[in-house]
Order: C-alpha cells, then structure tokens, then sequence
C-alpha cells in the first residue's frame, strides 16, 4: 500500500469511525467456538422403523389428532402409538437422553409437547452459575455448564449426540408441535451433535430461537416449521455440511433462516469455489423482521426459496463481534423469489407492545419486534460483505430497493489494524436478475433498483438496473470477474454514511427509534438527509450572499454565478425531499453550484487571487462530483469527490466570511468590479485618469 493510500485510508477510517456505528443491539451472543475441521458430511435420511418413541397417552386426544390422515399412515400412526404407551416416552428430552450411541432414530408422534420436567427456572448450582451476561440478559454459558445445567436456556438438549435422527410422524409439520411458551431462549438446542437429522416438525414462541444448530460438522433440517420468536426460527451458528429444506419460518424478530458463521471454507478463492458449506433450498421465510439473515455467513447457497413479507427479504453482514469468520464472504443466491418486504414493525417498538413480556406481545396475532436496525423495504441488503454473487432471482416489490450494499469498517467488528478498515464490500456480483417482475413476467417495480455507498472494488451490477442511487453503476461482463467501469473506494459517499451512522441508533429494549431516519418513518424535513442539505444551503447562501453583496456585487460575472448557485442550491434541498426517487436533480444542484464557485472565483482574481483560485478548485471539484454522481462513478480515483469538496468547502467558508468582513478599498472594488475590472467581467482594470492640473483661485473665483 503507498503512502499515498494509507494516509487516505487512515482519513477514511476516522471519517467511518465519526459516521458509522453498529446497532446497540447485538445479532448472536455466543461462547468462543473454532469451525468445524470439515471431515463431515451431509446425513442421510433413514427410512425403517424408529428405535425410540415420543408420545402421550390420551388415546382420545391422538385418535382426534390423526384422524384425517392417509389411510397407511393413519394405520402406521395407530401401530406406532400402542408400542409406545408401554415402552416410549412422555417427552422429547427422555428420548434423548435415552440415546446411548450413534445412529439412532427417534419418532415424535401427533401432540403438543411442551416438555414440562424442561420448563421450571433453574433450581441450586444451577441458579448459581457464574457466566458473562450479554447485552440481552442472558448468560452465556459455556458447553460444560450447558451440560450441567442443559435445561437452564433449552427445552430439550442436544449435547454430544451422533447421528441422531428425529422425526414427527404426522401427515404435516403442524402435526407435533413443541412449544417453549416464552419460557426457554431456545425450543431445541443441538451442540456439537454432528450429523443431527430433523424432519417433519414444528418449534416456537421462545425468547431466542427455535431451532439452535451449534458447532457442528453435518446436519439437516427437513420440512421443520419455526414460529413465534423474539430472535430466530433457525439458528445455525458455526457449523459445516449443514442443509435446509423445505423448511418455513415466520413471525420472528430478527430473521427466519440465520447461517451465521458457517464455515469458512472459501476464504481465500474468487467467484469459483470448490464447495459450500451450507445449502438452503425449497424454504419459505416469511412475516419476520428478515426472511434470511448471516453475521459471517460465509459460503452458503441459497436457492429456489422464497422471501416475502419480511421487512427486508434477505441480509448477510460483517457488522458484529465475536462471529468466527469475519468479515463475510462467498454467499450465492440464485433462483429465488424476494418480493414485497415492506413490512413495518418497528411501529410495535414506538407504541410499547414490545415492552411487554413476550408472552403478552400478539406474537401469534402478527406482531413481530424487530432487534436491530436495517432498512425496511429492501430485497437483499449487504453490509460488508466479499465475493458473494446475486443471480437469476426475482425481486419485485420493494418499496425502497432491490438491493442494498454498505460498507462496515473493521474496528465495528473489534479489529482495530489499519489494513483491515477497508476490507468489506469488494468483488459482489449482481447478474441477471429479474428485476421488478414475477416468475409470469406481470410488472411490480421496485422503487429503486440499487442502493449502494460506493464503498468497494469489484463490485458489479447487471446493466438494466432501473432507478438507482447512485445512477450510474459499475456493469458485469459475460465472464465472472468481467467488470466495466469498476471503482476502488477506501470509504462510501459522506451523506449516506451520515445517514448509516443516525440509522443504527436503535434499540428495542430502550424504546429508542432514531429521529431523522426515514427507516422509522422520519418524513421531509425530520429527515437527516434533509437536515443536511437545508443547513448547508442556509450557510452557503449566507456566506455567498454577504461576500458578493460587499465585494462583487457590481461584477455581472459574480452576479450571474450567484443566480445559478441560488438555484442549485435550491434544487439541492428539493432533491434531498426525493428520497430514492430516480431523478437527474441531484446532479443538476452540483453542476449549477460548481458554475457558481467557477464564477465567483474569477470575479475574485484581481483582488483576492489565492481565495479566487481554491474557490475556482471548489467550483471544480463540485462539477466533478455532479459527473461522478449524474454520468458516470469516475473509477480512478480512491475517494468520492464529495469527500474532498466537504473539506475544502468548510475552509472556503471560514476565509470568505473573513474575506467578506474586511474593509479595505471597498471603494474602488464597489465602483469598478469586485474583480478589479470596470463592470464588463472581462478582468482588465481600467486605466486611472492623469491627475487634474493645478490652479489658483481669487477670491472672486476668477482665474489667476
């Protein structure tokens, strides 16, 4: 790295580090965990007859239960009942703990299992145990402790167990349900339980996940239904040789699906990769506050699934702590249907329904409680995330973008070197995508199709992108990797970092909702972006104002630019009023405000030649960034031009204020021109007439 460059990212990461900020909320707490060696393997279903059996014994009750069913399987169903009212379980952690070796398989039969030994608070050690809190308030406990005390945050514990197969036997997931009734953070934990098989059944309403995958090295969800949680549906946490199927998930306050920290296999590699690590197909995500969600969700495929109903349909991060495997890389989505997350559930946060104990939320009425910050409306959002590729999906319907890219920097994450700050938001590819249209082709525009901070190299999108911000983007060639017009940005442009940084103040514990965030419903001008530019213009005309009322108001080339700078400054505020509005007024405000500059500064060349020529660079600059922001992202250079102009235009601030409170020979400047010229705004200064020859008078006034 030049030195040129380093100083730029160590400017950079001091700018990051006053305008962006990580939610108060934290994505997953967990004990230190290393990723698995990668010697599993996917499990395979087993068919055959189970080895243990869960059910109970009111006869009427599960007669009730199996009474539509199929013919055979109601049949196998009655079979399978009668050998388990001798010799079967009462609950679903007996089963388990039953399990004495590998390769067994246990069958949940019709009920509700709310595993009542599992339920009662923790009682003697137990109650005692002495753990670091996370910032949500529970414990978090290391593997010994969960396996003293395994039902201190679990309904039913999975620990240490291998190859173990478990499967309702119902004619549909809803047919066993085990249900933790806002009583334990996780329905099913499994931990370090390598090749675990989960089929045919549904987890819900507990104070963090319903179905919690941890540390290990295979494992399949099947046709499992998750519902009704403060945090995740399913949580898969630092694991390998995982796959997903036809599973579904709503009603969750964070996200449905949640690979994070899936094993980091890919590291290292491009766009090919000889594997992945997880597989998520056939799945339906949907009423959550996302459908799919990954701090460190590295190399997963997620294909033919679909996300819907969410506030935002799909999310992969680098933003939090303590996630093996940061920062996030090598996510692949193909195929998928992510369309209409415009959900607003940040309104049960404001009215205080999340404050209450869960249990008395309205879970099962639709209410969901978001935990962290992010921007409704959004199909795909990215924040600071390498490598991953978007194809062949379908994303419709998105009332603010269909894609979402940001930048994290390093030290949000925990990791402070320097070489780090600007490692995220590189090499994304964004391909041949069905853009605002169904699998039938029936229009529903997104209201824009990109949104991006500009941060990143690499990064690439298809080349019918509709509106977005900014309008011109970096396009993928035919050949992964090809990119035309790429850009290499060490930090995203200023205002949207700003708008990041007032965005992430959120907590739902606190009742805290960002004013000035349209995220939470902030409109015109309770908008930051609003804010910002209404109160630069307010100095700007000021400042303008007085120095050409003092010092350039009789040059016709001063006054002219100040009509202009008037009214870009003006479109200026408009277009912060438009939001993600796909409209060129942006661009035309900085080209007619860099007009101004350029004129202003040649009207002060004569008298105040070196403020006359940071002014002319200041009008320079600003036309320079109305191209990069309204034709085309210049790609040479490492920072936006904003960035540049902000700085100089708060010291050409400073010095016109000094310039314009200066008397000097304002006389002269008055009669002549600002500039030193006689009007005409051509800079000659006229030439002064010889002196008046002397006389004499008499006192009668006549000639001597």
């Amino acid at each position: 790295m030049s030195w040129t460059r380093r100083l730029l990212v160590v400017l950079a990461a001091l700018a990051a580090a006053l305008l962006a900020a990580p939610s108060a909320a934290q994505a997953h707490e967990e004990r230190p965990v290393t990723l698995p060696d990668g010697t599993g393997s996917v499990p395979v279903y087993r068919t055959g007859e189970p080895d243990l059996l869960v059910c109970k014994t009111d006869r009427a009750d599960f007669e009730r239960r199996i009474s539509g069913f199929p013919d055979a399987l109601k049949a196998r169903n009655l079979k399978l009942f009668e050998r388990c009212r001798t010799s079967g379980y009462r609950h679903l952690q007996q089963a388990v703990d039953a399990v004495t070796g590998p390769g067994k398989n246990i069958a949940i039969l019709p009920g509700l299992y709310e595993e009542e030994p599992s339920l009662p608070a923790p009682k003697g050690e137990c109650a005692r145990l002495k753990a670091p809190d996370s910032k949500l308030g529970y414990q978090i406990l290391s593997y010994a402790q969960q396996a003293e005390c395994p039902h201190n945050q679990n309904l039913v514990a999975i620990l240490g167990k291998k190859d173990l197969q478990i499967e309702g036997t119902g004619a549909a997931r809803t047919d066993v349900v085990i249900d933790a009734k806002y009583r334990k953070l996780n329905a099913i934990r499994s931990d370090g339980s390598d090749g675990v098989y989960f089929k045919n059944f549904t987890a819900q309403r507990t104070t963090f996940n319903s179905l919690y995958v941890l540390a290990q090295d295979g494992f399949v969800i099947d046709d499992v239904l998750t519902r009704w949680n403060d945090e995740y549906g399913f949580l898969t946490f630092a694991s390998d040789h995982g796959l997903y199927k036809n599973c579904e998930s709503y009603g969750n306050g964070d996200s449905g699906i949640y690979p994070g920290s899936a094993s980091d296999i890919n590291d290292g590699y491009g766009y090919e990769v000889p594997r992945y690590s997880i597989e998520i197909t056939g799945c339906h995500s949907h009423h959550s506050m996302v459908g799919y969600s990954g701090t460190a969700g590295d190399s997963v495929y997620v294909h033919d699934n679909e996300f819907d109903h969410n506030m935002g349909g799909a999310s992969m991060d680098s933003a939090f702590p303590g996630h093996p495997g940061l920062p996030q890389n090598h996510a692949r989505f193909e195929r998928n249907l992510i369309h209409d997350n415009n959900a607003d559930y940040y309104r049960y946060v404001a009215d205080g329904t999340c404050a209450k104990p869960p249990a008395e939320r309205g879970y099962e009425d639709g209410v969901v409680c978001p935990q962290i910050s992010m921007p409704p409306g959004t199909g795909i959002i990215t924040a600071g995330g390498n490598w991953n590729i978007y194809e062949n999906n379908w994303i419709y319907g998105q009332q603010r973008a269909a894609f979402f890219l940001s930048a994290v920097p390093a030290f949000i994450r925990g990791e402070n070197a320097l070489g780090k700050q600007t490692d995220t938001s590189h090499h994304n590819r964004y391909a041949d995508n069905h853009l605002g249209t169904d699998r039938n082709g029936d229009s529903h525009p997104n209201r824009t199709d990109v949104w991006w901070d500009g941060q990143g190299d690499g990064n690439c999108w298809q080349s019918d992108t509709g509106a977005s911000t900014p309008r011109s983007l970096p396009t993928c060639g035919d050949e992964r990797g090809a990119v035309s017009g790429s850009t290499d940005r060490i930090a995203g442009e200023p205002v949207k970092l700003a708008q990041l940084l007032v965005c992430a103040d959120y907590d739902v514990q606190a009742r805290r909702l960002p004013a000035g965030c349209d995220w939470y419903g902030a409109r015109g001008i309770e908008r930051i972006e609003m804010q910002a530019a209404l109160g630069i213009a307010v100095v700007l005309v000021l400042v303008g104002g007085v120095l050409w009322w003092r010092r350039l108001r009789s040059s016709r080339l001063a006054t002219a630019a100040s009509v202009l700078g008037l009214i870009g400054l003006g479109l200026d505020v408009a277009g912060s009023t438009m939001g993600l509005a796909a409209t060129c007024v942006p661009a035309v405000a900085l080209l007619l405000t860099g007009l101004w500059w350029t004129g202003i500064g040649l009207a002060l060349r004569a008298t105040r030649p070196v403020l006359a020529w940071v002014t002319v660079a200041l009008g320079a600059l600003t036309l320079l960034d109305a191209l990069d922001k309204g034709v085309f992202m210049i790609p040479w250079i490492p920072l936006s031009p904003a960035w540049i102009r902000g700085l100089l235009g708060l010291v050409w601030v400073v010095w016109a204020v000094v310039a314009a409170a200066r008397h000097g020979e304002r006389g002269a400047e008055t009669a002549t021109g600002a500039d030193g010229d006689d009007g005409d705004g051509d800079g000659a200064a006229p030439v002064p007439a010889p002196p008046a020859p002397a006389t004499a008078t008499t006192p009668e006034g006549d000639a001597s």
